[in-house]
């Protein structure tokens, strides 16, 4: 079954264009279902069964995982049986009629504006980390990036009102910026930037070898300051880009705008955040409303 996956993989690398985040993601998700029909004893693709797969999903399901997490396990899935069937490697492809959950289930972590506050009071910027600590938090949040696009910042590539972002796929596109960030950044670069390092290394966001940061750095920061703030949610870098878009919604952004700034190929992916805001407005009627 390997040699099919590896076939897959050069398939959606070479003919499909997708970014290596993706195929890495679609690697392993499909490494661990072959992985777990072997442990089952079934002995080719052609006899799984979906029940099978549900039985693979919901390993993921007794473990734990995030609603997000078994979504996309399923969609590798879904699209290596397009490509087998496709290359008639398998007879049928039984995940036509497996329906992946529905958005709504896959409502993200917010912040609260309060909590947002309180984290971005954590760092220390009496220090070079904590000074860079703190402009990537207000960039992550002032402006929704994407961790890896934060990893990505170049030094020219945040002037006094945008910053200039590459996306999924390469996709660039330009996202306003806040004076916060703008402020955070100026003081990180003035205070504890090398001016003569800073030519030789373009990356916005260095570790202390001068390094570009990496995404697992800034989701252990992340998780550092959440714990000193005493926010008690289950929060990681995309927790700061889905707070930025649902207050944003929240204070009467058009959703087609917000897209924009997020970068979503599809309005879909943006829609979510209608089911966040409207969660919020249930919330405050339930609490403040005299006849509720």
């Amino acid at each position: 079954m390997l040699e099919h996956l590896d076939d897959f993989l050069s398939y959606i690398s070479s003919e499909k264009g997708l970014a290596l985040n993706t195929i890495e993601a679609y690697r392993h998700d499909c490494l661990g279902f072959i992985s777990y029909l072997e442990r089952k004893g079934i002995p080719s693709l052609n006899h799984v069964k979906q029940i099978d797969i549900v039985g693979f999903l919901g390993e993921f399901k007794e473990k734990g995982y995030a609603s997000s997490t078994i979504s996309r396990a399923l969609i590798a899935i879904k699209v290596m049986y397009r490509f087998l069937k496709r290359e008639r490697i398998i007879d049928h492809n039984i995940t036509l009629y497996l329906e992946s959950p529905k958005l709504w289930q896959l409502i993200p972590e917010v912040l609260s504006v309060e909590e947002i506050d309180a984290l971005l009071l954590q760092p220390d910027i009496s220090t070079a980390a904590g000074a860079r600590d703190k402009a990537i938090l207000e960039m992550l949040y002032g402006s929704g990036l994407r961790v890896s696009e934060v990893c990505r910042l170049g030094l020219y590539d945040v002037d006094d009102t945008f910053v200039k972002v590459f996306g999924k796929g390469s996709k660039e596109r330009v996202v306003p910026v806040g004076k916060k960030a703008i402020e955070a950044i100026d003081y990180y670069l003035a205070n504890f930037r090398d001016q003569t390092d800073s030519k030789r290394q373009q990356t916005l966001f260095v570790n202390q070898r001068g390094r570009p940061l990496d995404r697992i750095a800034i989701w252990k920061m992340i998780k550092k300051y959440a714990k000193e703030a005493g926010i008690e949610k289950n929060i990681s870098p995309h927790t700061m880009r889905h707070s930025f878009a649902t207050h944003l919604l929240d204070n009467g952004a058009d959703l087609r705008v917000i897209q924009e700034m997020l970068g979503h190929a599809n309005i879909s992916s943006t829609d979510r955040y209608t089911h966040i805001s409207r969660s919020h407005l249930h919330e405050a009627f339930s609490a403040f409303h005299p006849r509720r």
